[in-house]
């Protein structure tokens, strides 16, 4: 997990800022964003934050506690660390069964080889599909086990997906709400996401 950085790789980004175009974005300038530019990473102050209107980042803690849901509004979980191992949250649509919440398990792991993009649109449509409900008054919580890594990096793919957002601005967007520090193969993957995009024309141009 990310708690510190080297202060000499922020202080290596100013020369690369100068000639990046939209389209390109790197995993340094995402770092950069991540520590405020300090080179040191904050861990999560709250179980969760609501981090765009009706789509909540959280732990697991928060995620096994139903009542807790209920009162939030809660009406769909997207859990990004589905399995039973100690880096997962065992739970599955069983689990909330009779609570009104819809569940949605991706059985990710937070290391820098696994691919998550692979998820990505996936997760996108499940989020879509969850704020429309009620005629557009659901709410989603997006969870792994501290809601640091792997959930905040779905949610970031979601508002470049969906709101055509570049990776700095969809990255910061969630920031702003939460501390979070995606390792830096999910970052990659956003970079590379937020390439595709800007080659297709599908991401807002200032």
């Amino acid at each position: 997990m990310k708690k510190s950085q080297s202060p000499a790789k922020a202080l290596a980004l100013a020369p690369a800022e100068v000639n990046m175009s939209d389209k390109e974005v790197s995993v340094q300038q995402l770092n950069e964003l991540l520590s405020n530019g300090s080179g040191f990473y904050s861990l999560p102050t709250q179980h969760f934050n609501e981090v765009f209107p009706r789509i909540y980042v959280g732990n697991a803690f928060v995620a096994q506690n139903v009542m807790r849901l209920q009162r939030l509004g809660v009406t769909h979980i997207l859990n990004v660390a589905e399995g039973n191992s100690f880096m997962h949250v065992n739970t599955n649509a069983e689990f909330y069964a009779g609570t009104g919440i819809t569940y949605h398990g991706l059985k990710a792991n937070d290391t820098e080889h696994f691919n998550l993009s692979a998820f990505f649109e996936e997760g996108a449509d499940f989020i879509d599909k969850a704020l429309a409900h009620k005629d557009g008054k659901g709410k989603v919580y997006v969870h792994c086990r501290e809601g640091y890594s792997r959930s905040p990096t779905m949610v970031i793919a979601y508002l470049m997906l969906r709101h055509k957002m570049d990776a700095r601005t969809a990255l910061a967007t969630v920031r702003h709400k939460r501390e979070i520090g995606p390792n830096d193969g999910f970052l990659r993957q956003l970079c590379q996401l937020n390439e595709q995009l800007a080659k297709e024309g599908k991401l807002k141009t200032k």
